[in-house]
């Protein structure tokens, strides 16, 4: 009996001594010490006469208090046998093996949900066309990406504003206006709308887009390499037949807008082919408009804003004033300078291939100033304007607008637009965009017949 008393105190020493120090801190109770305690297998050095094990450590001997008090507990702390020891040995050991499985899987499960979730981004952003797209094989998709779909809202949007300026656009049910609820007409203007969205995103955006990646290859190659023609996922023949379809299907798109329209003169089929060729101008050499910073950032602003502006007004109504040119062409020049933002992280490229964007000609510092002055100052004006002739609610709401505009290029622009590009761009669009529908619509409310 004293034997196994000396036997199961030695047990109670060694086990003490082994327990590995990054342990300790999770055995607060006594509970879980000798919980733990008696799962752990135990090392001695034995000679022929004499078994010798290291001097206790103030872990070891209070572990061995607490439980040599639940020593009494068979049940607890069952070292009846050696044999039976030998089996808390081993199970001590496949739980230690256990919670190493487990942490392991956690591990292996954390990477596959990351690795889902960066799976998922890219292809969202594939099919976006933009920065960080993971790379396709699906012919369709590579098409649709080379179209860049998250171009097509800014011309989007400069449909609806153009609608709005024309001041004839029909709801299918306006709550404000009890003489503007002819469902009918509203159902007819909602579909005008819509297919006129199409002509300038899908087709003509389209073809902008898929164009100037032919003529970029190269520099893309440097800048983007992971685009889809420098990296071979389509033929030159499959870009060549995407160029030609975009452009002629918008050009008869438009062609039909204007039967719809009953324009004798055909508005919308001639701004469609002016916008084609500025397209052209812009990307393919011997003009290439992109090389010239001044030049190429405007055609890039009018393109985006005047263009698609004159062609919803041109199917809701009619460009008879001088008005409604001069402030689609105004916010241009403010497109200009958001042109210049996309300039910035290309500028590696533009310099190796000796292309003049303005921060290649100017310099990064002198470029992001004449970005946030022209987008500041032509809002300013055009607010300027609407107080003259006496929208005054609208001038106080655009320059509501532009006040965070303002902000975020002292946060964000000036200090460093190479690496805050995005944020900028993400954070004051918003703020640019409100403000080209709030004067759109400030021309359709005012009666200029007065």
């Amino acid at each position: 009996m004293m034997v196994e008393r000396f036997q199961r105190m030695i047990m109670l020493l060694l086990c003490g001594l082994l327990v590995p120090l990054p342990w300790v801190a999770s055995f607060q109770s006594p509970a879980l010490q000798s919980s733990w305690l008696s799962k752990t297998p135990t090392r001695t050095s034995t000679t022929s006469t004499t078994t010798t094990t290291r001097a206790p450590t103030w872990l070891s001997m209070r572990r061995l208090e607490n439980a040599s008090d639940l020593t009494r507990s068979s049940s607890f702390f069952p070292f009846s046998s050696s044999g039976e020891l030998n089996n808390n040995i081993a199970g001590g050991q496949r739980d230690l093996v256990s919670l190493s499985m487990a942490s392991s899987s956690s591990g292996d499960d954390e990477k596959k949900k990351k690795a889902a979730a960066d799976k998922s981004s890219g292809s969202l952003r594939q099919l976006l066309g933009v920065k960080g797209a993971s790379q396709e094989s699906n012919i369709w998709k590579i098409r649709l990406q080379l179209t860049k779909p998250v171009t097509w809202i800014p011309l989007v949007w400069g449909v609806m504003c153009g609608a709005a300026a024309s001041g004839n656009y029909h709801w299918i049910w306006n709550p404000l206006d009890p003489n503007d609820r002819d469902v009918g007409l509203g159902l007819e203007d909602a579909a005008k709308g819509f297919v006129a969205m199409i002509l300038a995103g899908p087709f003509l955006t389209g073809y902008t887009q898929t164009i100037n990646d032919w003529y970029d290859r190269e520099i893309d190659a440097i800048n983007e390499p992971y685009r889809p023609i420098p990296s071979g996922a389509i033929s030159e023949g499959e870009v060549i037949f995407q160029i030609w379809f975009l452009l002629l299907g918008g050009l008869a798109l438009a062609y039909g807008m204007d039967v719809w329209a009953g324009h004798e003169t055909p508005v919308v089929l001639l701004l469609s082919i002016f916008g084609s060729f500025i397209s052209y101008i812009y990307s393919a050499p011997p003009l290439k408009l992109k090389q010239n910073g001044w030049a190429g950032n405007y055609a890039l602003g009018a393109s985006y804003i005047s263009l698609p502006w004159w062609c919803g007004q041109a199917v809701f109504g009619s460009l008879d004033r001088p008005v409604y040119f001069i402030l689609p062409v105004l916010y241009s020049i403010a497109g200009l300078g958001i042109a210049i933002v996309n300039d910035f992280k290309s500028i590696e490229g533009d310099r190796a291939l000796g292309l003049q964007s303005l921060p290649v000609a100017f310099g990064v510092d002198t470029a992001k100033w004449i970005c946030a002055g022209t987008v500041t100052l032509t809002q300013l004006g055009v607010a300027s304007y609407l107080y003259s002739v006496g929208e005054t609610t609208y001038a106080l709401i655009l320059l509501a607008l532009l006040l965070p505009q303002v902000y975020f290029q002292a946060t964000l622009l000036l200090p460093d637009p190479i690496e805050n590009d995005v944020k900028y761009q993400a954070s004051s669009q918003p703020f640019f965009v409100f403000g080209i529908l709030t004067t759109a619509l400030a021309i359709g409310h005012h009666d200029f017949s007065v």
